[in-house]
């Protein structure tokens, strides 16, 4: 076993809290420990007993020198017979049983008693973790595993693990309902949280340090309020951090640009003859490639945007392959008019609406500039307008870019892949995105909605700003947005934004 931390405050005022993690063997005390500690201790594995020694780990400091250790114990098992071999310790046979008899007679019953040992010993605050999945009422062992927390003498609070994928308040709230009133009668039970090791958001942390902080004695109170500032400080770093990656990537994509190779003479005629005679436009390898290759490099800053975020949080992987589906809408197209078209077009047309050849020629716009150039420039030819035209947009060569709405879709995009790494327990392995909930992305969608004007504002300086200006014009658009959500999300976790 580790050595016990001392709890008592040193003379410059400083303190060290403990807190242990208890539960029944294999419901996934490790588990949490690692998200919490966003570090892999112990080790991990589905059979009973994989803890045998409660191992003792800083989870916050102080630059005071104030500190908050983690314990993480060996599981129960046999939780009736712990509870009456812990009654009976106070007695000598018993004391050489417990002590002395189990630990070679029957390790996991003996660890099981350490671990009670060392929490009675060390602890100020007790988390007794539970399988969500299942319901208190099934679960023979809990009541026994509780009346031991009563023995122990210190305030608990049960986290309810193995939830599941994310899910709303409300039905978060159904399974704390459930348990709490299972525990009503435990006094020292001092409240329910939900806590997934598995699928929790960082600001969850924030509310059960809250509860911590509210059931240790008073005195311990002020140096652990200056714990809780050190983890605020530390995950909102890890906040701003993001944010400023997200806004990077969407100004990337929102900047990028890719030149359209325009097909010689003989292809635009091919071109337009079979869609004259088919009535079906033909693909133009050339926008094909300029849109290929925007994709491309979307995908790429996909890929290193998520490896970033998953590298702040503290956990380890890859982003997955994220396939970006064609759909109209992805693609502005800037180009120029197509003269040999126009002059095709023209040959019908003439003044005014030679000027609306040259737009058609163009892929279609409104009745503006190509007809206005159309009513003066007439007398040159619907060939002579169509040069015209892209002298007037300064285009000599098209180009190719992302929409507003591909945009503003990344936006959305960027803020789920955050809530994907923020939700991920470092238990788990390595990250992996998955299906997102889908209250997850009503929320996003709310947020950016209250946002899009502001969004349209920044999309239509995008020709007139760089990458950088557009990122830092972006930034508090997507942090607002992203503090909304999970706010939304927790409405308790208020004071971390705070």
């Amino acid at each position: 076993m580790s050595s016990p931390t001392g709890s008592r405050g040193t003379a410059t005022g400083t303190c060290k809290i403990n807190v242990s993690l208890l539960s029944h063997t294999n419901v996934g005390k490790t588990t949490l420990a690692r998200t919490l500690l966003r570090q892999d201790i112990g080790e991990v594995g589905d059979r009973p007993h994989v803890t045998e020694v409660a191992e003792s780990h800083v989870l916050i400091e102080t630059p005071a020198g104030d500190s908050l250790i983690l314990w993480d114990t060996p599981g129960f098992g046999d939780s009736t017979r712990v509870l009456k071999r812990l009654q009976q310790g106070d007695k000598p046979i018993g004391w050489f049983l417990s002590r002395v008899w189990d630990r070679f007679a029957d390790r996991p019953f003996w660890c099981s008693q350490q671990a009670m040992h060392n929490a009675r010993e060390t602890s100020d605050v007790v988390l007794y973790v539970v399988n969500a999945g299942e319901p208190p009422s099934s679960v023979g062992y809990v009541d026994a595993e509780i009346r031991i927390l009563g023995w122990i003498g210190k305030p608990v609070i049960l986290l309810l693990n193995q939830l599941g994928p994310p899910r709303d308040s409300a039905q978060s709230q159904d399974d704390v309902t459930q348990w709490q009133a299972h525990v009503a009668q435990y006094k020292w039970v001092e409240t329910v949280l939900p806590f997934d090791a598995f699928a929790r958001c960082w600001v969850q942390e924030g509310t059960l340090l809250a509860q911590v902080q509210r059931v240790l004695a008073e005195p311990r109170q002020l140096a652990f309020g200056r714990l809780r500032e050190s983890w605020r400080e530390r995950n909102l770093a890890v906040f701003r951090d993001s944010m400023r990656t997200l806004a990077d990537q969407v100004a990337a994509a929102a900047v990028d640009v890719e030149s359209v190779q325009e097909r010689d003479i003989q292809g635009k005629a091919r071109a337009w003859i079979g869609s004259v005679a088919t009535g079906v436009e033909s693909n133009d390898p050339g926008l094909e490639r300029a849109q290929a290759s925007l994709a491309g490099r979307l995908d790429s800053n996909i890929r290193a945007t998520t490896a970033k975020l998953v590298e702040l949080h503290g956990l380890t992987g890859r982003a997955t392959d994220e396939v970006l589906k064609r759909m109209g809408s992805e693609f502005t197209v800037d180009r120029p008019a197509d003269a040999d078209k126009a002059s095709v077009l023209g040959g019908l047309l003439s003044g005014a609406l030679g000027g609306l050849a040259a737009d058609l020629g163009a892929g279609g716009l409104t009745f503006g500039a190509g007809a206005l150039i159309g009513g003066v420039l007439g007398a040159f030819g619907a060939r002579g307008i169509a040069k015209a035209y892209n002298l007037a947009r300064g285009a000599n060569t098209g180009t190719v870019r992302w929409s507003r709405e591909f945009l503003f879709a990344r936006v959305a995009a960027a803020l789920m892949r955050y809530l994907a790494v923020a939700h991920f327990g470092r238990g788990r392995g390595q990250f992996v995105s998955g299906v997102a909930p889908a209250h997850w992305q009503e929320a996003v969608q709310q947020a950016l909605g209250r946002r899009k004007a502001s969004l349209d504002a920044v999309w239509a300086g995008t020709s007139a700003s760089g990458q950088v200006a557009l990122s830092a014009a972006l930034l508090p658009l997507v942090t607002a947005s992203a503090q909304e959500v999970l706010l939304y999300l927790y409405p308790d976790v208020s004071h971390v934004f705070e």
